[in-house]
């Protein structure tokens, strides 16, 4: 009976050994036959993953007419744990770099990871690639990773488009999508859109032997990713209407900006001095960077939206249509002026007296409106100066003004319409008043605008009361479809007061200060604007829309440093209106005389 019991132990015991043995045999069986995982970790050191970046979205104008596309060009990558001895000197004179330069790359490349590649030359020209791609096999651990780059046909709307660069450390650290070496939008549309523009990066696993050249795909690109192509913007922007003005605005300091009244839709956005946008593309980019940023006339600086200037004159018909809404003003009302000795506020010139709001316009009476922002602060009926201050304040700022209006592009600025507080602040609670003031009835004192502001209230004359959010991309993708919606916002003025002022604009351009300017067959409405600038000359300002009834365009041009309003600004504006509508420029005298212009 024992003897039975042990022999069944034994066999027990084989069986389990058996079946250890056969489950380790399995094991092993599908470790080394059937699983890669542990065949891949063998052969990382023979695949290379490459990431294939994808084309940004082209950029379109209004038309179609292309303005940003995509050129290759090639990273030369490291991986410094594969580099071995090899002819450096030839190595360097391919890349047209000196031996301390060879150095100092490995040594930060071995700095960031042996066993990972790093950049080690970016952005090979398609030339520079073709002589070393032939000798590449003679340098182990390098091997070269395509790429697109931006290029521009036409050098034109350099700070509405913006640039692209290489992400830094703190972008890294903040979005794991971007890897070192990776690009991203750095200001103007390719920043604002990026999400849209950069696309979807893929990878493509490649085997590589001991010579470090490429044999071919592995496992037939089963574990490959296809990189997806950024989408295509179109943009608002009119290119000819952007080209015409940048060319008349050429030797002066200022900016344009022109809006299509009833979208929103900015048609021409530019500011002068500009650059031509290939300069900030390539290997060349850092050196014209520190060029450009040093160059004392500031090309760099989108005047557009970060210039903030006295609107000056252009501001008077806010004060207006403030005065009508409050009931302080009609078209009955008169106010003397005694020309230039007037006081407080002196008129520029002399002209008929007393005027209504019409002629008031139209000759831009200080004295008068002077008179009409007292009545605003003083007899408004919204109980204390402060108060009617405050409430004054508000109707302003509804059409726009002291506020970021809320653009698809980045960095702008919101002006300045002064809060009571911030007079509290600077001549004591209940210390100041309508004299104290007295400025801001004519567009000066502590009141700032953008040329994008002053544009977009020449919108919302011509709208009778309301804008559209001014933006540049009408749509996304692969059509002209709009895709993107933007807000209404209507100002607190009732759409009456503002035929009003519509009427003075008109006149300002049949009878005043903007007539000899009149495009032929265009019936414009406008204002000239002289801003006293602090820090020197005059700037010379003028806002307009045009047709009067039906407005296709709004615009506002500002020339720093340059005089009245009559002088630069109001035929620049003038002819921007005349190619836009009528495609084409007959003033060829005027033309001509602004192109040579120069106010700097």
């Amino acid at each position: 009976m024992a003897s039975k019991t042990l022999a069944s132990r034994r066999q027990s015991l084989i069986a389990i050994f058996l079946v250890v043995g056969f489950v380790f045999i399995i094991r092993l069986f599908y470790l080394q036959v059937i699983d890669e995982s542990y065949k891949n970790s063998a052969q990382n050191n023979v695949l290379r993953y490459v990431t294939q970046y994808p084309a940004r979205g082209l950029i379109y104008d209004r038309n179609g007419q292309l303005l940003v596309y995509n050129e290759a060009v090639y990273d030369l990558m490291v991986m410094p744990s594969q580099v071995t001895q090899m002819d450096t000197a030839e190595f360097c004179r391919l890349l047209d770099i000196s031996l301390e330069g060879f150095r100092e790359r490995l040594k930060k490349a071995k700095e960031y990871s042996r066993f990972k590649p790093s950049m080690f030359e970016k952005q090979l020209s398609k030339e520079t690639y073709g002589f070393l791609e032939e000798k590449l096999y003679r340098y182990p651990g390098f091997y070269v990773q395509p790429r697109t780059l931006r290029k521009y046909p036409k050098p034109i709307a350099s700070h509405l488009l913006g640039y692209v660069g290489e992400v830094n450390q703190q972008i890294i650290d903040k979005n794991p999508y971007y890897k070192s070496g990776d690009y991203i939008g750095i200001s103007g549309i390719e920043k604002s859109y990026e999400e849209l523009l950069r696309g979807i990066k893929g990878i493509k696993v490649r085997m590589v032997d001991v010579h470090n050249r490429e044999v071919g795909s592995y496992q037939d690109g089963l574990l490959d990713t296809i990189a997806v192509m950024g989408k295509d913007l179109y943009l608002t922007i009119d290119a000819e209407l952007q080209e015409y003005g940048e060319l008349l605005m050429q030797g002066k300091m200022g900016s344009v900006v022109a809006i299509e009244p009833s979208t929103g839709e900015i048609l021409a956005f530019l500011s002068s001095p500009g650059y031509d946008p290939n300069l900030l593309v390539g290997r060349v980019r850092g050196k014209n960077f520190k060029f450009l940023s040093e160059d004392p006339v500031k090309p760099l600086l989108n005047r557009a939206m970060m210039g903030q200037y006295p609107p000056g004159s252009t501001f008077k018909m806010v004060n207006d249509l403030v005065g009508l809404e409050e009931g302080v003003l009609n078209t009955k009302t008169r106010y003397s002026c005694q020309g230039t000795g007037s006081s407080p506020i002196r008129c520029t010139h002399s002209h008929q007296s007393p005027l209504d709001v019409y002629v008031a316009i139209e000759q831009s009476c200080n004295p008068f409106h002077w008179n009409v922002y007292r009545s605003i602060l003083s007899s408004s009926g919204h109980g204390s100066l402060r108060e009617n201050y405050n409430n004054w304040r508000r109707h302003v700022m509804s059409m726009g003004f002291g506020k970021k209006l809320g653009t698809d592009l980045g960095n702008e600025l919101s002006g300045s319409i002064p809060s009571a507080e911030k007079y509290d602040a600077i001549y004591g609670k209940g210390r100041w008043n309508a004299m104290t003031v007295r400025s801001l009835s004519i567009g000066q004192g502590e009141i700032l605008a953008t040329p994008l502001q002053i544009a977009n209230s020449a919108a919302v004359m011509a709208n009778r009361g309301f804008y559209y959010v001014p933006h540049v991309v009408r749509a996304s993708g692969d059509s002209l479809i709009r895709s993107i919606n933007y807000e209404k916002v209507t100002s607190t003025i009732k759409p009456q007061h503002y035929e009003v002022v519509v009427e003075g604009m008109r006149q300002v351009a049949t009878m005043g200060t903007a007539r000899w300017y009149q495009p032929e067959g265009i019936s414009m409405c406008g204002k000239t604007g002289t801003a006293e600038n602090p820090h020197g000359d005059d700037h010379s300002l003028f806002m307009a829309f045009a047709p009067a009834e039906k407005p296709v365009i709004a615009i506002a041009v500002v020339v720093e440093n340059s005089g009245f309003g009559s002088t630069w600004a109001l035929p620049i504006a003038s002819l921007m209106i005349e190619k836009y509508i009528n495609r084409e420029v007959k003033r060829k005298d005027v033309e001509e005389r602004m192109i040579n212009g120069k106010t700097y």
